[in-house]
């Protein structure tokens, strides 16, 4: 008996007993359906945290100034102005694997735009900051190399900050004043998003860093050429390990700290190890997510056995007459095992429908990222056919070797 045949007969053993074999499947479609919304929902997790790297940019390393001890208390990094200018392009002249290395100096207060007025967070920047962070002009154009060096009174907006002070009007153009400072927007900087630790990454200004410097915040700083953190690019491709080993011996070099066991007055951040960590975790969750929800897959496999083993004792007489008229052990395994497949399988299929229709209205109501993929889809089918060949194949197996003689007799 071929297996077109099979099927044919396993169909129609299926259509006398709708409402069992409805029942039946049900196990797998919501096993299947679960799957898929788990797997969906870990992968929008995942997609997110991959676009978290590339807002922060890829391969970087933070180097921050060091702390202070004031009144035997020990500050937190940054309470110390230990980085300059200078080191930033030491770092980036003398260390072969950084490609980027640009200086930023931080300050926040309100800035105002006709009637319109917001509190943010601004950065004075240069021309390598764009490419150590990965971040490029939505539209408008970015600063000039003079503007950079001449203390130029032009800035960029975050999003966020652009659509707080002219919402739907182009900001190009319009004159901002930050600290009481006017400046000209040039450019809106493309969108960021959140954080990791949840900020709007597009709530900020940046200007040049001789304007922030020079013009804004003043003080000291219009004096000296120090720095509030210094952004680092590696190349791609080389060992970031190596590269962050190799700023913190410049930087001690630099800063005269040869002395063995003398403390860094600087601190590294290198956020790659951070992001991998975070990816990880989400890769974690993803699995665990679709190892829960395979759970009722296999509960949905022992409906299939149970319907089988029940089926097999019903159909004992049918089995000892085809036995009878010559068919072969084989022939009823095939039977059997198709029936059970084809349970698995229509199941599979109808829960890929559910689980997909759940995706998207978890995505709706719930307001959650989620990523339907291919590959899970057609792993949680597979794993449905798996089910219904490894849960049928005992009572496929059972009817395979009854008896002609005993199965005709049996009542």
């Amino acid at each position: 008996m071929n297996i077109t045949s099979s099927i044919r007969i396993a169909l129609r053993a299926l259509r006398v007993n709708k409402l069992r074999s409805s029942l039946t499947m049900l196990g797998i479609i919501i096993g299947v359906a679960a799957v898929i919304v788990m797997i969906s929902i870990g992968g929008g997790a995942q997609a997110r945290v991959e676009e978290q790297i590339k807002s922060l940019g890829s391969n970087l390393i933070i180097v921050l100034p060091g702390s202070v001890t004031s009144g035997g208390v020990r500050m937190g990094a940054g309470s110390r102005s230990s980085l300059t200018e200078d080191d930033a392009h030491a770092i980036q002249r003398e260390i072969a694997e950084v490609q980027a290395a640009a200086p930023a100096l931080r300050g926040t207060g309100h800035v105002v735009a006709g009637n319109n007025n917001w509190s943010t967070v601004f950065y004075g920047v240069n021309l390598e900051y764009f490419e150590a962070r990965n971040w490029v002009i939505a539209s408008g154009r970015g600063f000039e190399p003079a503007e950079i060096t001449g203390s130029g009174k032009v800035l960029l907006l975050g999003e966020t900050v652009a659509r707080n002070l002219f919402g739907d009007s182009d900001a190009i153009g319009q004159t901002v004043r930050v600290r009481k400072v006017p400046m000209q927007v040039v450019g809106v900087l493309e969108r960021k998003g959140q954080s990791l630790q949840g900020q709007d990454q597009d709530d900020v200004i940046l200007m040049p860093i001789s304007t922030a410097r020079n013009r804004v915040l003043g003080g000291n700083l219009a004096k000296v050429r120090s720095v509030g953190s210094i952004s680092i690019k590696v190349r791609e491709g080389a060992n970031l390990t190596e590269a962050e080993s190799e700023i913190r011996s410049l930087l001690r070099q630099r800063h005269r700290l040869q002395q063995r066991g003398q403390d860094d007055d600087f601190t590294l951040r290198n956020l790659a190890e951070v992001l991998s960590a975070q990816e990880e975790s989400s890769r974690i969750m993803t699995l665990l997510l679709a190892a829960v929800a395979s759970v009722s897959l296999l509960v949905g496999g022992i409906g299939i056995m149970n319907i089988m083993l029940v089926s097999v004792t019903e159909r004992t007489r049918e089995i000892g007459l085809r036995m009878a008229v010559g068919a072969r052990g084989h022939d009823i395994l095939t039977q059997f095992l198709v029936e059970a497949i084809t349970l698995a399988v229509i199941g599979g299929l109808l829960g890929v429908v559910l689980g997909m229709g759940g995706s998207y209205a978890i995505s709706e109501l719930a307001g959650w990222r989620v990523q339907l993929r291919p590959e899970s889809i057609a792993i949680a089918v597979g794993f449905a056919a798996g089910i219904g060949i490894f849960f049928g194949f005992y009572p496929a197996r059972k009817a395979s070797r009854l008896l002609p003689i005993e199965a005709l007799r049996y009542e």
